[in-house]
């Protein structure tokens, strides 16, 4: 006997239902389900949508804070110390030195080790990443410099050397070729920020950057106006002159202003820095991309 048999012969579960009924409870089930699909459809199109229109690149946009780079490995090199050394050690068993109360002339001090970045790093993060080697390596001391400086921020080099990239093509715009020296000839300027598509910025600077007595102009790989770098300029290769257009002293440069907004160490951290540096998400999307891009690169 089952659970449904009845002694009796009586069917405890009522009249079976009819061919037709059977096909109506069918056709409302598949019409739920059908209704849920959408519902949960509509959901997840409205928020990629809201998504979207907070960051280009959607709720996933990348961030490079997740990856980073670790700090370039450099040495210290001094230029002239040895030679010096030398020469004063010569003049003291020259027989005709002068002694007693005759005044000797003064010796210059030696000038200070200056970091470098180590040869085969720079060479095989170069081949790997496509970054011409002189540009790699201020993006390398920026990141050195400025881990020492702002030890908390947790800028590295990857995040440079993306806007490096994406702001003059590493010194290359326009047919402007990056020197030896770190130089960039002919000067990379931007357009004149007269307000037509562009801020409104008149001139900060007597056109001592820019060479605009009317408007002031990006300069430099790092394209920086030339009040910007009044603030933040920096002369990162020891020579005397803070210049935008000398890629040590712009990379340097942008690592100052970017951790000037906080740590980023986290991708909301990252993404307000990076969108200090030009207010539009798509740019800050496309840095995080090539940022991301090197880190990869690099293993």
């Amino acid at each position: 006997m089952t659970w449904d048999d009845d002694p009796n012969g009586e069917d405890r579960r009522g009249p079976r239902p009819s061919g037709r009924e059977i096909l109506l409870q069918v056709a409302g089930y598949v019409g739920l389900v059908t209704a849920v699909v959408a519902l949960v459809v509509g959901a997840v199109f409205a928020v990629t949508a809201w998504g979207v229109a907070v960051k280009p690149g959607g709720f996933a946009a990348p961030s490079a804070s997740g990856r980073g780079a670790p700090l370039p490995p450099v040495t210290s090199s001094s230029t002239g110390g040895d030679a010096e050394a030398g020469a004063r050690s010569e003049s003291t068993d020259d027989p005709n030195a002068l002694t007693g109360s005759e005044v000797a002339p003064l010796v210059e001090p030696e000038p200070e080790a200056e970091p470098e970045v180590e040869v085969d790093w720079l060479s095989v993060v170069a081949e790997a990443t496509g970054i011409p080697a002189r540009a790699l390596s201020a993006y390398a001391l920026a990141h050195v410099a400025i881990a020492e400086e702002e030890p908390t921020c947790g800028l590295d080099w990857t995040t440079i050397a993306a806007i490096g990239a994406i702001e003059s093509g590493h010194g290359s715009h326009g047919g402007s070729v990056l020197e030896a020296s770190g130089m960039v000839r002919p000067t990379i300027l931007g357009p004149a920020l007269d307000g037509d598509g562009v801020a409104a910025i008149h001139d900060t600077d007597g056109g001592v950057l820019d060479g605009d007595v009317t408007w002031d102009r990006a300069v430099g790989p790092m394209q920086f106006i030339p009040s910007t770098w009044d603030q933040w300029g920096a002369d990162a290769n020891g020579d005397g002159v803070a210049d935008p257009s000398q890629i040590d002293d712009a990379a340097h440069a942008a690592a100052r202003y970017l951790c000037a907004s906080g740590p980023m160490t986290t991708p909301d951290g990252w993404r307000e820095a990076v969108f200090s540096y030009n207010h539009l998400d798509s740019y800050v999307d496309k840095v995080a991309r090539l940022a991301n891009g090197y880190a990869a690169a690099i293993g």
